[in-house]
């Protein structure tokens, strides 16, 4: 691991329709955030674990450094971007423009948050990377200037048990290649699994394998259409499964049983990206 870059702070998922995800996610048993408007022109609600979360981001108004994820969503929704752990965005600069890695300049930004006392501004440092960089999704380096006003405790706790990040699939049709890319970064070595080979990121793993083998691991369920390479499913702890299954067909999504144990909702029921829960 990079000694600027700890592991996975967050994952994007672009929307279109943020009120339409809010309801989708809350169903889910997900406690959201109320919603934020970012000096950069996007909107989002986060789903908050203990040292990582998911954001859910859509673009209610234009702004050159979003442009991505215009570009993204103009192909549909889905899992958009991976946002890298790190205390101090500049010192990550450094070290990537020093291995070669074409990084932005560091980049800052914040959005009101409203608590009982008052309204204070999150703030955020970000260094964004080339999307060749991360084959699939788009990847940065992301420092919370005001950590306290993200980590909420009252947001951490989820009708589904929910607990943490645990795995990224990505399908791409030269995994070697692709997997390569992703070790770079993350400045690790590619091990080899049954889906084609992982990477991995602090407590979270990247899996790089073909459709085919992705698909091999979440028989039966719905994986994302848009065209590779494409982060495909999002691998979601849970404290207990059995507890999460019941939740899920409760809210009715009728989970997939997978062989392992786990859950899965397809990518059609959940905004462009197939969910594990394990």
């Amino acid at each position: 691991m990079r000694r600027a870059i700890t592991g996975i702070d967050h994952v994007v998922i672009a929307v279109r329709d943020l009120d339409r995800a809010q309801e989708t996610y809350s169903r889910l048993g997900f406690t959201l955030t109320p919603r934020g408007f970012h000096t950069l022109g996007s909107a989002n609600h986060c789903i908050m674990f203990g040292s990582d979360y998911v954001e859910l981001l859509a673009l209610p108004r234009q702004h050159p450094a979003m442009r991505y994820y215009a570009n993204f969503l103009a192909r549909g929704e889905g899992l958009a971007a991976l946002a890298l752990a790190g205390a101090d965005a500049d010192a990550a600069y450094a070290e990537l423009v020093a291995d070669g890695i074409d990084a932005d300049a560091p980049l800052d930004f914040s959005r009101p948050v409203r608590l009982v006392e008052g309204e204070h501004d999150a703030a955020f440092r970000i260094v964004q990377l080339p999307p060749a960089q991360t084959p699939g999704c788009r990847s940065f380096v992301c420092q919370h200037l005001t950590r306290d006003l993200v980590w909420r405790p009252e947001y951490q706790t989820h009708a589904l048990g929910a607990t943490g990040l645990a795995a990224l699939a990505v399908v791409v049709e030269d995994p070697p290649s692709s997997a390569g890319d992703y070790a770079r970064l993350f400045d690790a070595h590619p091990q080899k699994i049954d889906e084609g080979l992982l990477v991995r990121a602090g407590s979270t793993a990247i899996a790089v394998g073909s459709r085919r083998r992705i698909q091999r691991r979440l028989l039966g369920v719905e994986l994302p259409p848009r065209a590779g390479p494409l982060v495909a499913a999002l691998f979601i702890r849970v404290a207990d499964r059995a507890r999460a299954a019941r939740a899920l067909r409760h809210a009715g999504f009728e989970p997939a049983a997978l062989p392992d144990g786990s859950f899965a909702v397809g990518a059609d029921r959940a905004h462009g990206v197939t969910l594990v829960f394990g």
